[in-house]
């Protein structure tokens, strides 16, 4: 059920014509009304209260002049530009209203007492005097005739399946006398009732129901008849069945009333003539009389015409006298249940609550007689006579409002005129005696807007017109915003107006966007609504057909309802889903964009049942209020609400509120924390003593995790500047835990004992010791308060956390043996078990029994620890210990340096290093426990040979010893390619210098060979040696750099022709079956190339390190991930990498070059050094003039593969995956899209080869 709300008034004199209404029709194309008299027609233009047309029927004779004739039916037909009347003699006249030309089309000698028309209007029924029904087509062509009184029920008619006579059947309270119980005759029509039968259409005009009064009975009857009158069925006997009928333009329900012993029913009935339901007009039974009923097109409004049994007056029945009130903060239920009635002396036209959110609850009301009655909560301690509590069977206990004040307004309609009992609508409470109303203007498309004061000067309870403002249009709608106090009034072109109410001239002004232009709805809108979006006020309206404005941008047309509240927006949706977004940070942009994607349900959007409505939103509080299309209410509290409300609780630190509104709607607990760290640590204090409760502080414990809420599960809608948490090294459980238990301690240790257990055994490493402690500090306590936990409690709580069996080892760690025996016995363990272990223990010596039991419960540093202090006795069992559990480190500490046992766990865990292969290691530890001969042979393994000859001088080792020794260094350091430690080997333990210069000169050391060759004098080795190896090593730098410019040109070139295949398939040039043939046309062949490997062999003479591939670049090139052959996948990534290896390779040769130029220079050999030079020089500028191409611009800024992007089509998608070059590159390969870097600090070239 929904209110109505009033739209306009079309107000009319008395008109100055012959006659009285006897019945009218509207003329929809005109916008004016036709009303028939017993004297002929008149058309009325309510813009104009004005008669326009003046048609006599007198004059021709189809009605008498004396008045006494009489219009049964009169319609409206814009297909053939007349008005269609049928009169009580029997004529049927068309009537050119242009023209005014009458024409009798058809005449019935009994008489007619009803002409309708069907929907369509292509058929037109009559009924005649003699109780028959004419079905006639549109051009007044007979059909077919019936009479109305049928014996026969129709074709509907039940069929009885024989299962057991009326007097076998269950007939209920009645009992059993009930079967045989005669029929109750149906009384006779009432004397109100006119007599006259009443015709209504289905919707679809297939089918008609008459009501007319059975001559037999006297008593009402509704028969239901096809298109072609074929009777389908009739209505079961209902006594004080009505005149009013009217069919329901949905098709379902028949709607009619019923006089009953006792009250006054609208009662309706199915298409089979069955009843189906009712409910009671608000009035005793006698005081009013129901003349028609009629329906609105969409089936969503019943309108009683009501008549007074003194005088004649209209009413809404569902605004009589009384209205339904419910609060929802305390009570969701469906009218025509309610919180709470109001009982007032005249009609409700409208209800308005305050507009101020913390006043919500204060209601005004605006009566038929223009008083407005309002009514506050609170401040008041006797009860209000007119306000009772529940109806229709529920009943609240709640606050109820009561009636503060009553104001009259005064309205000036004229000397002797009387009141419209509907002058004002939109009533708006703007603030505590400031209302605002609208009214009718003097002509039909103008209003007024009445801004009405009082307060406690106003005289007589009268309200203070400050002023009457002529709005120059029809105000259809006037919304509020209480934050801005901003009022804008929609007309009914979609114009939207702003009002200055607070100006000292109030005024009106064209609302605007922040653009300056003038807001115009697009469609009239039946909600509006004011918001602030993103710091600018926006109107947002809601049209008949569900499309939704902001200003004049439609941004959904799939809307259904909206609320705004505080900063939200809610909205329900034709795909059965609510949202609810935030309108603080946001944008016309961003929210259109939202409404029309569609998401999966999340934080702002969740699913409703089909056809939900949104009633309200209830301030201070999370409930949505939806009502569901059979009028129930549901209350659901969406998410984004939630959690907008739980924040403003914490800013508040109102954490009491948080609490239960986290724990009733299941949000995570965490978020009390996350929200703003800093502040609940300061505040622990507060939060606890809010809770106040044991179970629920352990519930939050419980419910503590490590990650941010705010980041994970609860994101917040809006940039934060909540500052983190004061500790962040400290884990955040831990942070909370400890925090929480210094407050709880100091509060009042003996209440939050079991909290306090809690937030030891929470903690990220689990402090089941110190609770066990604590146990047994209770278990001590001779005569505990009766506020105070014991200790058997306390260690059920435990038992509860943490699992038994860890409790109870944690508990022989404490070494206690009573509270082990407490924790045993609680526990499922077999005493036979476990006490003779523990008699076991009793027996030891104290170290060695913490030593059995640390190891017994694997903490083998206790263990260890606990041993040490055994004596020597058990040393051997301590160093199986630590052989056993790897803890050489933790031994060490425990015994003196100098001692046997320092030196004996020493010697172990240089073993121990050995069997790893860490030999240097171990030789360190053998050399500090004095094991210099193992020392030795551990150095000789790791090729430490400066350490090595350290431990041979300590040993005592002979020149021969050592010079042998350093022999044996240098031929494994010449394996590792250490040339020139070698030589130094050898030059100074061996005494072998012309050896060491043949090294240095095969590890291309030449500035050290030649210091070697002029420290002993040897200068025919320059010619001997030096200078036939500086000129090989020469050509083999030439060789491997015309292989590295060649490889490079290659790799570049092969590049090129891949990248633009590639940019051919996502352009969609690439058929399914040509790619492989386009390749190979834009591909030529190239002959094998000798590579950097395929030289390793060459270097046979000087062995320079550019020989062959050191073992990193070897590991390097086995784990390639990509493979150089044409056609695989992801063939550029691997161009990308054989390049980038090239040219780090070209750029560390370097250094070498720059020392073998010195060597040729020094010898005379410009030539061949100047070649050198320059094949360097060369190969390093095409590697600079190339590196744009390669690793260009869009490359690096757009790591990812760009087939998929906006310019993509399905067919270069396509392509592209068969090309199988749509992958983008993995995490691991990002670095092969930055181009190698050149140091071009290094300066290796000599100026004087230029």
């Amino acid at each position: 059920m929904r209110n109505l709300k009033l739209l306009h008034t079309r107000e009319h004199g008395p008109v100055q014509a012959l006659g009285s209404p006897q019945c009218f029709c509207l003329r929809a194309d005109q916008g004016t009304l036709l009303i028939g008299s017993e004297y002929g027609i008149l058309e009325l233009d309510p813009a104009v209260r004005g008669v326009t047309n003046d048609i006599s029927l007198t004059v021709d004779g189809f009605l008498p002049e004396d008045g006494s004739g009489h219009i049964v039916g009169i319609e409206d037909l814009p297909d053939q530009e007349c008005v269609c009347v049928a009169t009580a003699a029997g004529d049927v006249i068309l009537c050119n209203l242009s023209t005014k030309q009458l024409e009798c089309v058809g005449s019935v000698d009994s008489g007619l007492t009803t002409m309708s028309w069907s929907p369509d209007q292509e058929l037109v029924l009559l009924v005649t005097g003699q109780q028959t029904l004419i079905m006639m087509t549109k051009d007044f062509e007979p059909i077919t005739e019936r009479e109305i009184h049928q014996d026969d029920f129709g074709e509907g008619k039940f069929i009885t399946v024989g299962w057991g006579k009326k007097e076998t059947q269950f007939h209920g309270s009645e009992g059993k006398q009930a079967a045989h119980r005669k029929q109750m005759e149906v009384p006779p029509a009432s004397s109100s009732d006119d007599g006259r039968p009443r015709v209504t259409w289905r919707g679809d005009g297939q089918f008609v129901a008459v009501s007319a009064i059975c001559p037999q009975t006297g008593a009402r009857k509704v028969r239901v008849w096809s298109r072609e009158l074929v009777l389908q069925s009739t209505s079961e006997p209902i006594p004080g069945l009505e005149q009013a009928l009217a069919w329901k333009p949905s098709g379902s329900l028949i709607a009619s009333t019923q006089e009953k012993p006792n009250k006054h029913d609208v009662v309706f009935f199915e298409k089979n003539g069955l009843l189906h339901g009712e409910f009671t007009l608000p009035f005793q039974k006698g005081q009013a009389k129901v003349n028609e009923l009629l329906w609105n097109l969409d089936s969503t409004i019943l309108a009683v015409w009501l008549e007074d049994v003194k005088k004649e007056k209209n009413s809404e029945t569902n605004t009589y006298d009384k209205v339904l009130v419910t609060a929802f903060q305390h009570s969701v239920v469906p009218p025509p249940m309610c919180t709470f009635q109001l009982q007032l002396q005249q009609a409700v036209n409208q209800v308005a609550f305050h507009t101020d959110p913390t006043k919500s609850a204060d209601l005004a009301v605006l009566d038929a007689s223009n008083r407005i009655s309002v009514y506050r909560v609170g401040d008041s301690t006797v009860k209000d006579p007119t306000v009772t509590l529940g109806g229709s069977g529920f009943k609240a206990s709640v606050e109820t409002p009561h009636l503060e004040k009553t104001y009259r307004v005064e309205v000036c309609c004229g000397e002797g005129k009387q009141v419209n009992p509907l002058t004002f609508r939109l009533l708006t409470w703007l603030q505590d005696d400031t209302f605002l109303a609208v009214s009718q203007g003097q002509l039909a498309e103008h209003s007024i807007i009445h801004h009405l004061t009082g307060g406690p000067e106003a005289e007589g309870g009268c309200l203070h017109l400050r002023l009457s403002m002529p709005v120059d249009g029809d105000v259809i709608s006037l919304c509020c915003n209480p934050k801005t106090r901003a009022i804008a009034l929609q007309l009914d072109d979609g114009q939207i107006l702003k009002y200055l109410w607070e100006a000292p001239t109030p005024a009106l002004e064209p609302w605007r966007s922040s653009t300056g232009s003038a807001v115009r709805f697009p469609s009239p809108c039946v909600q509006t609504a004011l918001a602030m979006i993103g710091g600018e006020e926006a109107i947002l309206g809601l049209t008949d057909r569900c499309r939704f404005f902001i200003n004049d941008v439609e941004v959904a047309s799939n809307v259904t309802s909206f609320a705004r509240y505080d900063e939200f927006l809610l909205v329900t949706t034709h795909s059965h889903t609510c949202q609810c977004v935030s309108l603080r940070d946001t944008s016309l942009k961003v929210l259109q964009a939202g409404f029309s994607s569609s998401s999966t349900p999340n934080e702002t959007l969740r699913k409703v049942e089909r056809g939900s409505r949104i009633v309200t939103v209830v301030p201070q509080d999370t409930k949505l209020i939806l009502q569901m299309p059979r009028g129930n209410l549901e209350t659901v509290h969406h998410r984004a609400l939630v959690l907008a409300q739980i924040r403003k609780w914490l800013d508040r630190l109102m954490f009491k509120e948080a609490f239960e509104c986290m724990r009733k709607l299941r949000i995570n607990l965490n978020l009390l924390y996350d929200h703003n760290p800093k502040v609940f640590l300061e505040n622990v204090e507060t939060f606890i003593k809010q809770i106040d409760s044991v179970n629920y502080i352990n519930l939050f414990f419980t419910e503590l995790k490590e990650e941010d809420f705010t980041k994970t599960m609860y994101p917040s809608p809006v940039s934060s500047n909540v500052q983190l948490q004061q500790c962040p090294d400290q884990k955040k459980v831990d942070l909370i835990c400890d925090a929480m238990r210094a407050a709880m301690e100091n509060i009042n240790p003996q209440k939050y004992c079991l909290s306090i257990l809690t937030s030891h055994v929470k903690k990220s490493t689990p402090e089941l010791e110190i609770a066990l402690q604590k146990v047994r500090e209770l278990r001590e306590t001779v005569s505990p308060a009766a506020e105070e936990v014991t200790a058997e409690a306390a260690l059920k709580y435990l038992l509860f956390l943490v699992d038994v069996n860890e409790l109870y080892d944690h508990s022989l760690g404490t070494y206690d043996f009573d509270l082990v025996v407490m924790v045993a016995e609680k526990s499922q363990k077999d005493p036979k078990e476990y006490l003779p272990f523990l008699n076991t223990l009793r027996k030891m010596e104290t170290n060695y029994q913490h030593y059995t039991i640390d190891k017994y419960l694997k903490r083998y540093k206790k263990a260890l620890c606990h041993l040490s202090k055994c004596g020597t006795e058990h040393f051997s069992e301590f160093l199986n210990l630590v052989k056993d559990q790897n803890l050489y480190n933790e031994a060490l500490k425990l015994y003196p340096p100098d001692t046997p046992e320092h030196k004996a766990v020493g010697s172990a865990f240089g073993e121990h290093l050995n069997q790893k292969h860490l030999y240097e290691q171990a030789g360190l530890i053998f050399a500090r426990c004095g094991a210099f001969e193992r020392a030795l042979d551990a150095f000789l393994s790791s090729g430490s040979w400066q350490q090595a000859l350290c431990m041979a001088s300590r040993l005592g080792y002979t020149a021969d010893q050592l010079a042998g020794l350093a022999r044996s260094l240098a031929g494994k350091l010449v394996e590792q390619r250490k040339h020139a430690e070698a030589a130094i080997l050898l030059e100074q333990y061996a005494q072998d210098y012309e050896e060491a210069v043949l090294l240095l000169l095969e590890g291309t050391v030449w500035e050290e060979a030649l210091r070697l060759i002029h420290k002993y004098s040897r200068l025919d080795i320059l010619e001997t040696n030096f200078k036939p190896a500086i000129l090989e090593a020469q050509r083999n730098y030439l060789v491997f750099l015309d292989s590295q410019k060649t490889t490079f040109t290659r790799h570049r070139k092969r590049l090129l022709v891949v990248r633009e295949v590639n940019e051919q398939a996502r352009q969609g040039l690439l058929d399914d079956e040509t790619p492989n043939c386009l390749e190979a046309d834009l591909i030529s062949e190239t002959s094998s190339i000798v590579t950097a490997s395929d030289m390793s062999g060459k270097y046979s003479h000087s062995n320079s390190r550019i020989s062959a591939r050191s073992s990193k670049n070897r590991r390097k090139a086995e784990r390639k991930r990509h493979s150089l052959k044409e056609g695989s996948p992801l063939e550029d990534l691997a161009l990308l990498e054989a390049l980038g290896e090239n040219i780090r390779t070209t750029e560390n040769m370097k250094g070498e070059v720059h020392s073998l130029l010195k060597g040729l220079v020094l010898f005379g050999y410009d030539e061949p050094a100047r070649e050198l030079q320059q094949a360097l020089e060369e190969a390093l500028q095409l590697i600079e003039r190339s590196l744009p191409e390669i690793w260009t611009t869009d490359l690096q800024q757009n790591p990812a593969n760009p087939v998929l992007g906006p310019n993509s089509t399905a067919n270069s998608i396509m392509a592209a995956y068969q090309q199988q070059r749509i992958a983008a590159p993995a995490v691991q390969d990002a670095e092969l899209l930055i181009p190698p870097k050149l140091n071009k600090n290094i300066q290796w070239k000599l100026n004087l080869l230029q």
